[in-house]
């Protein structure tokens, strides 16, 4: 059994360690807002599966194993890799002490491949729902557009995160957030990741490994949050974010107890982060000076 856990969380760490924390979205996920169900059952996936599964960002919510896949006159296609999932299944068993059978649960595992990653398959007729118009706020498109050698930005992936290999930061479309002021929160958190790079002010150079939960990953996360609360207040969209933005650096402070000087130190490179952005050259030298 404790294989399956590892596995499993795993997984669940390695998505974290993407900047997709899927129980914690401000966005829909595309043109498919159903629940992960199986084609050949037609059941929903239940439990930390729906998780598991709609992190994964793909366009279908249905999914097969390789062996339903099969059975469907389906082809997974080559170098297609799996998504693994669990399940319970009862074993009878003796007891020990009464020498009675019973029933016992035991966890297990297997993979999925979703409807697009295999041929040959036609899934039903998805109920798309209409995308949510977007409205540009022109602050706070101004801050992005502005910001001296910023990163590259796409919006392909259903999925937020910065990746420092590419200089590159991914969103989920506008229309696909659930308002236009989660889009930028995000936008904002994300873009105070890229200033960590070495162009810029040189906060996490790209080849020093960070591990989620380690006291540099939840720093940096601290301060990418402090400094899109910065930004969401300069564009005038503060207040609207602070339950989340409180939320969510409430959560990485709790990580960063016992070590008060982390969090002053988060929010200098935060303050920073935001300067650098906002092209804010005489606040950025006070604050290299203060830290």
């Amino acid at each position: 059994m404790s294989q399956v856990y590892q596995i499993i969380t795993d997984r669940i760490v390695s998505l974290l360690e993407e900047g997709t924390i899927p129980w914690n979205r401000p966005w829909v996920g595309g043109p498919s807002h159903e629940r992960p169900a199986n084609l050949k059952t037609g059941h929903n996936y239940r439990g930390i599966n729906v998780f598991l599964l709609a992190a994964m960002g793909y366009s279908s919510r249905y999914w097969l194993s390789f062996k339903q896949a099969k059975a469907m006159k389906g082809h997974v296609r080559k170098g297609e890799r799996g998504t693994p999932i669990i399940f319970w299944r009862r074993f009878e068993v003796e007891d020990r002490k009464t020498g009675e059978p019973k029933e016992v649960p035991m966890l297990r595992y297997y993979s999925v491949f979703n409807l697009d990653q295999i041929d040959d398959v036609q899934a039903p007729d998805a109920v798309e729902i209409p995308d949510r118009e977007f409205t540009p706020i022109q602050r706070a498109q101004a801050i992005m557009d502005n910001m001296p050698n910023p990163p590259r930005i796409e919006h392909i992936q259903p999925r937020a995160f910065y990746r420092s290999d590419q200089d590159l930061i991914n969103l989920p479309k506008p229309e696909h957030f659930k308002s236009d002021v989660k889009y930028y929160g995000t936008a904002f958190h994300e873009l105070v990741h890229s200033t960590g790079h070495e162009k810029r002010l040189g906060r996490r150079p790209s080849d020093v490994p960070r591990f989620f939960g380690d006291r540099e990953y939840s720093q940096e996360e601290l301060v990418a949050e402090m400094g899109a609360a910065f930004l969401c207040s300069e564009a005038g969209i503060g207040q609207v974010l602070i339950e989340d933005q409180a939320a969510y650096i409430d959560n990485w402070i709790s990580v960063l107890k016992g070590t008060p000087k982390m969090a002053i130190k988060a929010a200098s490179a935060a303050q920073a982060a935001a300067d650098y952005i906002l092209n804010n050259q005489n606040s950025q030298e006070v604050s290299n000076e203060e830290s």
